[in-house]
């Protein structure tokens, strides 16, 4: 293990991300920085440095305790890496999915089948008002 990496490489060693070619591309959207400043792919790390990583809905943050640049056995990711994200991501991330938002593109396809299911429940309940209240001869 050297005592520096690229920043590419060193995400996908540690299985961050599933290629490098992913992780690059990630550094070219600006998702990924080293302290404040946003990472080109080609950027070395060194060992203290903290990597956030920025992937919707939070960002998470990763201490760099050795460089590598070949991928390592999932048993061995703690050895290379601390994860030093703040509880209040988490928090974030549990939000999200209590909320059940789904952020989609209008017309990007059919409805899920949860979807599917949630708008047949709520057709049901608007047809299942009691119409003996309303008086249609006002109509």
């Amino acid at each position: 293990m050297s005592e520096q990496a690229r920043i590419d490489k060193w995400l996908w060693a540690v299985r961050i991300y599933k290629t490098r070619s992913i992780a690059a591309e990630a550094c070219k959207k600006g998702h990924i920085s080293i302290g404040c400043r946003t990472a080109k792919p080609a950027h070395n790390i060194r060992v203290g440095d903290i990597v956030n990583v920025k992937k919707s809905p939070i960002t998470y943050s990763f201490k760099v305790l050795k460089c590598a640049e070949n991928r390592v056995g999932a048993k061995l990711v703690p050895e290379l890496m601390e994860n030093v994200t703040p509880k209040e991501q988490y928090e974030i991330l549990e939000m999200s999915k209590i909320s059940g938002f789904t952020d989609r593109a209008r017309g990007t396809g059919r409805p899920t089948k949860k979807e599917r299911r949630d708008l047949d429940q709520f057709v049901e309940e608007s047809y299942d008002l009691d119409f003996e209240e309303f008086d249609f001869d006002e109509l």
